[in-house]
């Protein structure tokens, strides 16, 4: 079955290509057909200024697909392919501004270390600052289309942004690659029962870490729909900081070892970050709610009537409590 449907799509992409190429030739002909009727030369011009576009976009359609060439990546440090890695790394990555050495001709592996160092920095900056957007969009859009993709969007402004850090030229399939190698280490891409609670578990961390009951007017009522934006805010956070910091790790592995402790070393720092943006945006998130719920109060208590002439007692108990409550309201604001 899968090498019918194989053969199908490369016949059929043979088949467009071909109809392309005769349509386009078509085409070609008749308006260098009536170029020549205008003038002897006008049509000869038309066709080398059209062949000269064609190639220019055939090339760079190449380029844009092509994958640089990669040595092979070596075991450990130890490795005799360590030398030749290191100058295809260092020749790839862009030179960062703050580098002690930035113009040394010979790039060894101590130079390429410092290098990587000063743009791990940069990058995980960046996956904090794009983390921390996606804490409130989490929050206040979950379950909803908009919400799912600004988070999705925002997640693949991480991965794209880590990648330029990293590379001089950018190359589309090798950014597809990273996606995919990075999707693949994401929790639930290839579900695994076991290995949720280790994922789980910063998030819970950081959500109960917190007193939300003394955040909160009303207290222990609040608390459930607080947590509730709170854990939608952290899930979505964790997943932004841990997509960003695999790709960073991916982008600057020099060895295969190293390669093997991404997750374990991603999911640390990811769990570390996480409490950092929790610890941001938990008073922004409180004091969000804290307004939203005084002002929803105060409306809904402007509704309550005042006690007019020949009204019974209890509408004037209703209507004496709503103006206490309203004044409290204002007093704590």
């Amino acid at each position: 079955m899968k090498r019918k449907a194989t053969w199908l799509f490369y016949t059929s992409l043979a088949a467009l290509i071909l109809l392309v190429v005769v349509f386009t030739v078509n085409q070609l002909a008749m308006v260098v057909a009536v170029c020549r009727s205008l003038h002897p030369y006008a049509g000869t011009l038309f066709l080398l200024v059209s062949s000269a576009i064609i190639l220019a976009a055939i090339s760079t359609a190449l380029h844009f697909f092509s994958v640089p060439k990669q040595p092979v990546m070596p075991k450990d440090e130890n490795s005799k392919e360590m030398a030749a890695y290191v100058g295809y790394m260092a020749r790839r990555q862009p030179v960062h501004p703050m580098h002690p050495d930035p113009s040394k001709t010979s790039k060894d592996q101590r130079w390429l270390r410092a290098n990587l160092k000063l743009l791990d920095t940069e990058s995980l900056n960046m996956t904090r600052k794009i983390a921390t957007k996606n804490f409130f969009v989490g929050a206040f859009a979950q379950n909803t289309s908009y919400g799912t993709t600004t988070s999705l969007l925002n997640n693949i402004k991480v991965l794209w942004h880590v990648y330029a850090i990293h590379n001089r030229e950018q190359h589309f399939r090798e950014f597809i690659d990273l996606v995919r190698a990075v999707y693949e280490c994401l929790p639930l891409s290839d579900f695994k029962k076991e290995d949720i609670p280790e994922h789980i578990k910063p998030i819970i961390q950081s959500s109960f870490s917190n007193t939300l009951s003394s955040l909160l007017p009303g207290g222990n009522l609040l608390t459930p729909f607080f947590l509730n934006l709170f854990l939608a805010g952290s899930t979505n956070t964790y997943l932004t900081c841990l997509a960003g910091i695999i790709a960073t790790r991916h982008c600057q592995a020099t060895t295969e070892e190293e390669k093997k402790e991404i997750i374990q070393q991603s999911m640390f720092e990811a769990s570390f970050m996480l409490k950092e943006i929790i610890r941001e945006c938990n008073p922004i998130l409180s004091v969000t709610i804290s307004k939203a719920v005084k002002k929803a109060g105060m409306e809904s208590l402007d509704t309550i009537q005042p006690p007019s002439t020949g009204s019974g007692m209890a509408q004037d108990i209703v209507s004496h409590l709503a103006s206490s409550l309203k004044n409290m309201l204002k007093e704590n604001g």
